[in-house]
């Protein structure tokens, strides 16, 4: 009995490691990938047109700040003002001030925003044909080098070329 049993898990053992071996596995370098897709260069000009606007608009708010500042400087010097007025200008600045800082947030906010409106549809279509790929070459698994986790690879492994085809490229 103990003989068969030993037998027995050696089999399972020895089904167990052919399975292992049967398994597919690829690589895929994801960011080379993204870098050739018209879509992300299109995606890119976009952010960009829309980071210099924003910058323009910034800089042209920190100019405006600037002059009334220099202004109330001047005046305040020349003694232009009551205590009561230079503390009121004063606030204004303040005011200014916090509109810049708040202007400043909400623009790194729109560029994230928009960023992952216009990445993660493309994301998505990237993942899909690397998915499609996998599934009809009979990859089991399939990881992206440009992570760096791959330690090695085999490089007819690589389904960049696939992924490619996949996408139109």
């Amino acid at each position: 009995m103990k003989r068969i049993t030993g037998l027995l898990v050696f089999s399972l053992i020895l089904m167990g490691t052919q399975l292992v071996q049967a398994q597919k596995f690829g690589f895929v370098n994801s960011a080379a990938l993204l870098t050739e897709l018209p879509e992300v260069k299109a995606a890119d000009s976009e952010l960009n047109v829309l980071q210099n606007q924003l910058k323009k608009k910034g800089e042209e708010m920190v100019t405006a700040f600037q002059q009334k500042y220099a202004e109330l400087a001047t005046k305040e010097k020349n003694g232009e003002y009551s205590p009561k007025q230079l503390e009121m200008e004063s606030q204004k600045l303040k005011d200014d001030e916090a509109k810049i800082t708040q202007f400043e947030q909400e623009s790194t906010q729109a560029m994230s925003k928009k960023r992952e409106e216009l990445l993660q549809p493309i994301l998505d279509k990237v993942n899909k044909a690397i998915n499609d790929v996998a599934k009809e070459s009979g990859y089991a698994y399939v990881f992206d080098a440009s992570t760096n986790v791959l330690l090695y690879a085999d490089p007819s492994a690589d389904v960049t070329a696939l992924v490619k085809k996949k996408l139109g490229l």
